[in-house]
């Protein structure tokens, strides 16, 4: 494996641990020389004492293993934060939590073996089974994030992972729909936006046509993109073509999102039928607009119940199925009774939608004209 220069231990770091490797043998060596030395043997090599050999001896010993040490231990470091680049903080925090409990949970099991009078024994077994239940734990932890986050997290100030975002792959269909922009200032669409570059050809091919109206929505869709950038909830990435042997740009798309496990945000409805039945995941904002168009349109007649006189003079109000409410003018006279509205307007306010209309058809109109008949 390849490391970057950037990714490697300071050189710094690597003579510290040379330098405390070196104190650590220098010292085994003293205490070496020293006990030889009480033992009579003042000069062992020439005027050097066993004390003195054993500094020396020590500190050469201390000098080759700190370096293989060092290096050892930066290259261990650098390995260890690559395996983990793909982990979450979240997972390391779970983890955490089940390796500190499994610890707990060991020395709570091993501590009678400290009882054996013999402590060479005890502390090897107490160090195995501490070690083996905090490194379960770990595993346990980190299996179990959220779990473990949600029972010790709160009192830490740790929440539960939240889902990651979504990414969407868009299309030139919403590049060039500007009412995209309104749908993420409103808060419905939180995620990372991949746009590919065919998709990206597509609108500078627009933006340098001769037609004034491609050329105008070419610039829009390049303007849009700019604006979707600049949103906070928004991620915008231009990503290279990764499949130049498709040539249709759709079908690029949709190889796209298979691939990489990405949705389809679009407003081409044959396109959004297509990558559905190739299993994309489609988030069609044409279909979400036809979700939420109003329930009825001006100049449709339409059924309902009054049952309240309005705020104004001679209104009637009654509600739809939905609890659109509709106002009806001059039919304080009709109240509990089913009246044909012929709508006149749909005001949007910020309590709803709300209905205006007038009366088409009079209840017991057509039968009493039927009768005269």
């Amino acid at each position: 494996m390849i490391y970057s220069r950037s990714s490697r231990a300071p050189r710094g770091v690597i003579e510290l641990l040379r330098l405390l490797t070196v104190l650590f043998f220098a010292e085994v060596g003293f205490q070496l020389g020293h006990a030889s030395a009480q033992h009579g043997d003042q000069q062992v090599l020439g005027a050097f004492g066993g004390t003195a050999l054993g500094v020396i001896v020590g500190s050469g010993l201390g000098y080759v293993i700190g370096g293989m040490f060092g290096r050892s231990a930066a290259a261990t470091a650098d390995r260890t934060v690559v395996a983990l680049r793909d982990v979450s903080a979240d997972t390391l925090v779970a983890g955490g939590f089940g390796a500190v409990a499994g610890v707990v949970v060991g020395a709570g099991l091993g501590w009678p073996f400290f009882l054996i009078p013999n402590t060479i024994i005890a502390l090897p077994v107490f160090a195995i089974l501490v070690l083996l239940l905090g490194y379960f734990g770990f595993r346990v932890g980190a299996a179990k994030r959220d779990g473990m986050l949600a029972l010790f997290g709160q009192s830490a100030g740790v929440g539960p992972r939240r889902p990651p975002p979504v990414s969407v792959v868009v299309d030139t269909s919403v590049a060039v729909d500007a009412r995209v922009l309104d749908v993420v200032r409103a808060g419905f669409l939180h995620c990372t936006m991949l746009v590919i570059q065919p998709v990206l050809e597509e609108l500078q091919h627009l933006a340098d046509s001769a037609e004034p109206n491609r050329r105008a929505r070419g610039r829009r869709g390049l303007e849009l993109l700019e604006a979707l950038r600049r949103e906070p909830p928004i991620d915008l990435d231009v990503v290279p073509d990764s499949h130049p042997e498709v040539r249709d740009v759709d079908a690029k798309l949709i190889r796209v999102c298979l691939d990489e496990d990405h949705s389809l945000l679009t407003l081409d409805t044959n396109l959004a039928k297509v990558a559905a039945l190739a299993g994309v995941q489609v988030l069609n904002l044409h279909s979400l607009s036809l979700a939420l168009r109003p329930p009825v349109v001006v100049g449709e007649d339409v059924v309902v119940q009054l049952i309240k006189p309005g705020r104004e003079a001679g209104q009637g109000v009654g509600y739809l199925d939905d609890g659109t409410m509709v106002v009806v003018e001059r039919a304080r006279g009709l109240i509990n009774k089913d009246v044909t509205v012929r709508v006149t307007s749909v005001v949007i306010t910020a309590n709803g939608r709300l209905v205006f209309g007038q009366v088409a058809v009079v209840p017991g109109a057509v039968a009493s004209s039927g009768a005269g008949a």
